[in-house]
């Protein structure tokens, strides 16, 4: 790695911290997705400087959350992980669900039977009107793209079995 993938690494754990993950998480992220091939949790340590557990453990996490797949290779009994295809979008489908929780939670406080002032009442008020406003319009967006994509790799298995 050059000097300026090292800091993007570094800041890529520094905005996963920010956005709720370990800063190996972040940094995994980043070393994934300047990687051309998959890599082993052995050569994922190595190149970020830490030990295996602290990788295997985050790379769980990404696994879990739709970021990253595991994936083998013949004759080879290690486990390697590469960026899922669509990382990005689980990504931000993970930002939707977050920002949903929240609305969840603000609307089982309005709907209790405490006593909420007006000025609380107009800040919970506010969250709803963002959340149909935008919140919605990603999730919108996310669906409009996966349609979309599904429909690209329809036709380039078709064509690619058109060509065998």
């Amino acid at each position: 790695m050059d000097r300026a993938q090292r800091v993007f690494v570094d800041r890529m754990g520094q905005a996963g911290e920010m956005d709720g993950m370990s800063p190996i998480a972040g940094r995994l992220f980043a070393v994934l997705l300047l990687s051309d091939e998959p890599r082993s949790l052995d050569e994922l340590a190595e190149l970020m400087g830490v030990s295996k557990a602290s990788v295997s453990t985050d790379a769980r996490r990404l696994l879990e959350r739709g970021t990253v797949e595991r994936v083998t290779r013949p004759g080879d009994r290690r486990d390697y992980y590469e960026l899922a295809p669509d990382f990005f979008a689980q990504v931000i489908r993970s930002r939707v669900a977050r920002w949903r929780r929240i609305q969840q939670l603000v609307g089982t406080v309005r709907e209790s039977p405490s006593d909420l002032s007006p000025k609380i009442r107009d800040r919970f008020d506010s969250i709803d009107e963002i959340h149909s406003f935008v919140v919605d319009r990603v999730d919108a967006a996310l669906t409009a793209w996966e349609r979309r994509a599904r429909k690209a790799t329809a036709k380039t298995h078709s064509r690619r079995r058109r060509s065998a």
